[in-house]
């Protein structure tokens, strides 16, 4: 199996990949055309990546593409709708980097809190100023508002309770029992969080239904002077509405995502968000700990060695939940060479469109049991045809 690495895995990653038989071609921060170009000339089966984007393109010259994997807990980066169109898995690497983003979305707060960037440049300016700098508030007893009860979010809630803050969470699933096993205040929207807490830290996947989720009734909702903490992505903060609540209501943000983030790695920087005082903006590092990309390259290898040897994808992302069949044919047969064959070319003269598929066998190997489901409508001179197959021991269909 070969393996494009268009980011740098450790070597005993490598290794690993390479003792379980696969060809690994590494090439850290391939992106855009060249991304494409290698793609077309290599043919991988499997693509590793971290922040580089993976588009229609190049799904359509790595014509032998299997394996998307995402160095990390999103994916974003990737067209998972063209993947899925073109029968490409595409799996994740979650909770790896939890506590690397925990860590960074506290160190924005306390940063926040104690104005500690300023601190340091009037410092190596040449300017002491004790008189302003020392009149922080403290975060103990401060109420912390969790949006989003991820991996990434339970951690922050952990190291917040460590800083005796208070905490109100709110989440999609949460449950009572959720809230009382992580000793928080459950709110029933983000709105009701942003009213309560005097730190807000948002931590929901990005997706067309948190889009602009921190927007104008969000941040009107906040106190005054309140944080907001961003280590998710971009896209979750409608930037203009966050612009006005800095004017209006002196709301403090520290952002290590935003908008138009540079896509290099290093080089000049200019953005309207880095000269505003009330802004703290980090270099999308939340992941960027050598613990984190350590466990987050291990995880890319078990998938990778995982699907090598079973053809099963762990953390997969585009499966559907729940398909089209309509109907479930079962039928018991002698586990004979031929027999599936059989059933599957009625099945197809009947145009029934089979949606999953299952065969299990019983012990010494005599029978077997298929499971399968199909999008048609059941036609009872199909079913005895497929019973008066041979080696068809019985027929048994029902309506999902």
């Amino acid at each position: 199996m070969r393996v494009l690495l268009a980011d740098k895995l450790s070597d005993s990653v490598v290794s690993n990949l390479q003792g379980a038989g696969c060809e690994v071609k590494m090439i850290p921060e391939l992106k855009g055309g060249s991304l494409t170009a290698e793609l077309a000339a290599f043919q991988p089966e499997v693509l590793v990546v971290r922040s580089t984007k993976v588009l229609a393109a190049d799904f359509s010259v790595a014509t032998g593409l299997e394996l998307v994997v995402r160095a990390g807990a999103g994916y974003d980066n990737v067209d998972v709708s063209t993947a899925s169109a073109r029968g490409v898995f595409v799996a994740n690497c979650p909770g790896k980097n939890s506590a690397a983003v925990a860590e960074l979305a506290i160190g924005l707060i306390l940063a926040l809190d104690r104005s500690i960037p300023d601190n340091v440049m009037d410092a190596r300016n040449g300017v002491w100023n004790k008189a302003l700098y020392g009149k922080s508030d403290g975060v103990k007893g401060k109420t912390l508002g969790d949006v989003g009860l991820g991996n990434i979010g339970k951690e922050v809630i952990q190291r917040a309770k460590g800083l005796d803050m208070n905490v109100v969470a709110w989440s999609r699933s949460m449950t009572d029992a959720k809230a009382a096993a992580l000793g928080v205040t459950a709110l029933d929207s983000p709105l009701d969080v942003a009213a309560e807490a005097d730190i807000v830290s948002l931590h929901v996947s990005s997706n067309a239904e948190t889009k602009g989720l921190a927007g104008t009734a969000f941040f009107e909702a906040m106190k005054q002077g309140a944080f907001l903490i961003n280590t998710t992505r971009g896209a979750v903060v409608d930037e203009d509405a966050m612009l006005n609540a800095i004017a209006d209501k002196n709301i403090r943000v520290g952002l290590d995502v935003f908008s138009n983030e540079p896509a290099f790695k290093s080089g000049d920087f200019k953005h309207s968000l880095a000269d505003n005082p009330n802004v703290y903006l980090t270099h999308h590092i939340g992941a960027s700990t050598a613990q984190a990309q350590e466990a987050i390259a291990e995880e890319a290898g078990r998938v990778i060695v995982e699907y090598s040897r079973t053809g099963d994808v762990p953390n997969c992302v585009n499966l559907a939940t729940k398909t089209a069949a309509t109907h479930q044919i079962t039928i018991r047969h002698l586990d004979k060479v031929g027999v599936l064959a059989k059933v599957l070319n009625e099945i197809s003269v009947a145009s029934w469109n089979i949606q999953e598929m299952e065969n299990v066998v019983f012990d010494e190997a005599k029978a077997a049991c298929a499971y399968i489901r199909f999008d048609g409508v059941p036609d009872d001179a199909v079913v005895d045809r497929i019973s008066a197959l041979d080696d068809v021991l019985a027929v048994n269909i029902v309506t999902l």
